[in-house]
């Protein structure tokens, strides 16, 4: 269980200006993530601009044009980095602003950097071109790549004192996570394809006659493409309901930024369910006044009372 974190002394110069870096970082490759942190206080979205400035690097390497050998070498090197970040070994006027950022970040809030260590095992995994047979397979995969996203930010979030059942807002972030990940997997299942890439689990694949993949614009020749897609975003819609129980636990601020950010991809579904050939035409998004609608639902607290009024049931993911 996190508690809500105090507010940090003011930051120097250096470390100023490596928070402007990491904002400007995921201001311009993280449009989706960077709505959703805005409603955060100062403090806060600095935090998450340096843990997604060290995300994107991790994620850049797996998606560069290196060879298989030289991204696991970077990777590691990577992990190395994270190893002096965690041992404090990062001084205010190191070279690298994500690393001083994520430093001073990992000093004021209780962040798992753990979670970046599975990022990096997720990555390795993608590196490996390493495919899944079942759900329960794809799963160690989303908790590496977005679960563990999931339980770091929560570190920054923090929880309300005596939030009831606060225990599990650690698992509930994972969830949302994996929720996130299954909707970027169907959004992104023809880029993927055409990387060489497949993520939906093999059984599923099977199950709606498209284990021939996706390499066209049209679904696989006999194929129930559109059976796939629902029955995948009934997974992700489920996973999304159990998620939500988190909002409760979190600041009103925190909660409307989780509210924001999710609120987007469940929106993405709901395209993707009306119009599931669209994954294979190319990238489905919202337009800005969308997402402005899911940022002022997240503000006016709809999200978090729609789930107080639901009864706690246990589900497994």
């Amino acid at each position: 269980m996190i508690r809500t974190v105090e507010l940090p002394p003011p930051a120097s110069a250096p470390v100023l200006a490596a928070y402007g870096y990491c904002e400007t970082v995921t201001g311009q490759q993280a449009r989706n993530f960077a709505y959703g942190i805005r409603l955060l206080p100062t403090h806060k979205r600095r935090a998450m601009s340096a843990l997604y400035a060290f995300s994107r690097r991790v994620d850049d390497i797996g998606d560069g044009e290196l060879s298989n050998e030289v991204k696991a070498a970077r990777l590691e090197e990577t992990r190395a980095l994270l190893a002096r970040i965690r041992a404090g070994e990062v001084r205010e006027d190191d070279t690298d602003p994500v690393a001083v950022a994520l430093a001073h970040a990992a000093e004021h809030f209780p962040i798992p950097l753990g979670g970046l260590d599975e990022l990096i095992d997720g990555v390795l995994m993608d590196v490996r071109g390493e495919t899944y047979e079942t759900w329960d397979d794809l799963k160690v995969y989303c908790r590496c790549v977005a679960g563990a996203i999931g339980r770091l930010s929560l570190g920054v979030f923090g929880t309300e004192p005596g939030a009831r059942g606060a225990e599990r807002a650690a698992e509930y972030a994972d969830t949302l996570g994996l929720a996130l990940q299954l909707t970027n997997i169907l959004r992104d299942v023809r880029e993927d394809a055409l990387g060489g890439r497949t993520y939906l689990p093999a059984d599923d694949l099977a199950k709606f006659g498209c284990s021939a993949g996706f390499a066209s614009a049209t679904p696989p020749e006999g194929s129930d493409f559109a059976g796939l897609v629902h029955f995948e975003v009934r997974r992700a819609r489920a996973l999304f309901a159990e998620g939500y129980r988190l909002l409760p636990m979190l600041d009103r601020r925190s909660g409307a930024c989780v509210a924001a950010m999710a609120g987007i991809y469940r929106r993405l579904l709901d395209r993707i369910e009306r119009d599931p050939e669209a994954v294979l035409r190319g990238r489905v998004s919202l337009p800005g006044h969308e997402k402005a609608y899911v940022a002022v639902r997240g503000l006016s607290g709809l999200d978090t009372r729609s789930v107080t009024r639901r009864p706690l049931i246990r589900r497994r993911a």
